[in-house]
């Protein structure tokens, strides 16, 4: 039998087939033309050469509007790896003063896409960093010799003073993380890390910018593509003005030369932190060119910890700087008034439990207390609310108000600094007690300790310093801040408000007065300054690790407070020993700029006073 061959039919299998074959070429082409730049960028890059043009960084000044942080040129060897040509690398090496083999290794590993991940042989890529003028100026007289290579300018960061090293932060390669978060930087960038550098980085680091430059068959560079035309101009960034007084901070860290701790000194009304010091620290100007790398790692392996901001990152116990939001739960609880008074027998003695106390008069009602730092009164009254069954029902309940009143004094969580890293301390809940005790089985004996600042209480010089600022101010505060103003723009929301806590107004006043009086006739008598009312409180927290520390918070003026301070100094024994001084002189610099004759024997003592710390364990 013959087959039926359908011609007709056999036609349209075979057009179909190649406008399939057809369609596919097509779409190759589309992606290859259009959706992979590899090819365009082959093109352009034999054409074209893309500059970046990285803008100026927003400058820092002082609140006085004294420059701190300014910008100095800086510039890196650059290369487009498919435009390199064989060149004389002796020649190379030794107008940049470095080895062949270091110039072997710079290669291997910008084309490590491990160490580089944007690395493209059509695009510009960083071989070199940070050259000395010396260096540039002999590499731009020879550049003709080494085709593919071009020079960038870049902007380095400068430093007035050697001081607020934390503060300000400084700036850093990009690496990896960053460029995956953040689409604006490019390998080679540099970002702020830590202090306002980092916080404040959208507003200081402004747009960069993008030169087009036109190229010969040859590579070389024959002027601006269509006379600058399409060059994009860079925006620079925006210029900050910090709330710090940089005079105050440089006498405050010389204060502490010597001494591991803080001091943060904050501008009641405002909010303004005026100084925030931690010692040890370190010139900032150390963490810029060159030497960077090498002397960052000496800080982070120096085991007094200088890039630990003790000031808003370490954790202390409060000790008595504590007792003036005890005197405030205790009012606005009903608990106390201001005729309530309780013992002390040289302390605290309740059943087999004991407090001790220094000698002084009893009893005593509150503003007496906080004037002589009873801690028995504290004692006596923390016990009166925590057992106080009648009105609260149980322990824990009566625990939660008095927790839930300290978190609306800026205790147990971050106040909301603009600096990055800031830390909660710690303010333990009923919870907490009843699963280490199991739930009932405890009472206000049992951890009678943190009415007087101790036991697990936890807070950061700048919560108490931030107490002092509510208190000057009888009952508000404004968040922590050292930034008072960026060019142009408005401060961040919620930063300026002010935060009340649950405590009554008129309570602050009480307090605040108790405060004055131990200043003229209590434990911070070495606070009372020439013609300016002083309110303090001293504090002297004991230390399971070692000797006890200083603390101190207090404010002036009484009336209109300008400032309000907290110095905390490590393992210095009694508040008034080391706290007292260091805090009272900085009131006294910051309100009359000068130190007066018959308190300059306390500003050598602290200037020239060293403590030792033993050192850290090696684990």
């Amino acid at each position: 039998m013959r087959k039926n061959y359908n011609l007709e039919k056999r036609k349209y299998v075979i057009g179909g087939f190649i406008a399939l074959i057809a369609l596919i070429y097509l779409v190759r082409l589309f992606d290859l033309q259009i959706n992979d730049g590899k090819y365009k960028q082959s093109a352009d890059s034999n054409a074209f050469l893309k500059k970046t043009v990285y803008p100026s960084r927003g400058l820092i000044y002082d609140r006085n509007g004294e420059l701190v942080v300014y910008n100095q040129p800086a510039y890196d060897v650059m290369l487009i790896p498919r435009d390199v040509q064989p060149f004389d690398t002796l020649d190379f090496c030794s107008t940049l003063n470095i080895t062949p083999e270091s110039l072997r290794k710079r290669f291997a590993d910008m084309r490590d896409k491990r160490l580089n991940p944007g690395y493209s042989s059509y695009t510009p890529q960083k071989l070199i960093t940070q050259l000395s003028s010396e260096d540039y100026g002999r590499l731009q007289e020879k550049l003709y010799r080494f085709p593919g290579f071009f020079i960038q300018k870049r902007i380095l960061r400068q430093y007035n003073h050697a001081s607020a090293a934390n503060v300000l932060g400084n700036i850093r390669e990009v690496n990896a993380t960053d460029i995956k978060n953040d689409d604006y930087y490019a390998p080679g960038d540099y970002t702020g890390d830590l202090g306002v550098e980092k916080s404040y980085e959208p507003y200081l680091r402004g747009h960069k910018g993008v030169e087009i430059l036109i190229r010969d068959a040859r590579g070389r560079i024959q002027g601006r593509y269509e006379d600058g035309a399409n060059d994009v101009a860079p925006i620079s960034g925006r210029d900050l003005r910090l709330s710090i007084d940089i005079k105050l901070q440089e006498y405050a860290e010389s204060l502490m030369v010597g001494k591991r701790g803080a001091v943060v000194a904050i501008e009641p009304s405002t909010g303004e932190i005026l100084c925030l010091v931690s010692s040890p620290t370190y010139d900032p100007r150390l963490l810029v060119g060159r030497q960077r790398g090498e002397n960052y790692r000496k800080l982070v392996n120096d085991e007094a910890w200088p890039l630990y901001d003790r000031a808003y990152m370490a954790a202390y116990p409060p000790g008595s700087t504590f007792k003036p939001t005890q005197g405030l739960i205790l009012l606005q609880e009903g608990i106390i008034n201001l005729s309530t008074t309780f013992p002390c027998y040289h302390g605290y003695i309740n059943g087999g439990l004991r407090v001790g106390c220094h000698a002084h008069g009893s009893p005593l009602p509150l503003k007496p207390a906080l004037q002589t730092s009873c801690n028995a009164f504290f004692c006596w009254g923390f016990k009166s609310m925590i057992d106080r069954r009648s009105k609260y029902g149980s322990s824990a309940n009566a625990f939660e108000v008095w927790k839930n009143h300290l978190v609306s004094m800026g205790y147990g969580y971050k106040l909301g600094l603009d600096l990055p890293g800031e830390k909660r301390g710690f303010l333990p809940n009923a919870k907490f007690y009843d699963k280490f005790y199991s739930e009932g089985h405890w009472s206000a004996n049992t951890i009678i300790s943190v009415s007087i600042g101790q036991g697990e209480i936890l807070a950061t010089p700048l919560q108490i310093a931030n107490l002092c600022a509510t208190i000057a101010n009888r009952g508000w505060f404004v968040t922590p801040h050292v930034v008072k103003q960026i060019q142009d723009t408005v401060m961040p929301d919620g930063l300026l408000d002010r935060r009340r806590p649950t405590i009554d107004e008129h309570w602050y006043s009480e307090v605040a007065e108790g405060m004055r009086m131990a200043v003229t006739g209590g434990t911070c008598r070495r606070a009372a300054l020439r013609d300016i009312e002083v309110a303090g409180k001293t504090g002297t927290a004991q230390n399971p690790h070692g000797k006890d520390h200083s603390a101190f918070m207090g404010f002036a003026p009484y009336t209109e407070p300008r400032i309000a301070v907290a110095a905390y100094v490590e393992n210095a024994g009694f508040g008034a020993t080391f706290g007292v001084p260091i805090g009272s002189l900085v009131m006294e610099k910051y309100l009359t700029g000068t130190i007066s004759p018959e308190r300059k024997y306390m500003e050598e003592q602290m200037l020239n006073s060293s403590l030792y710390y033993a050192p850290a364990r090696k684990k």
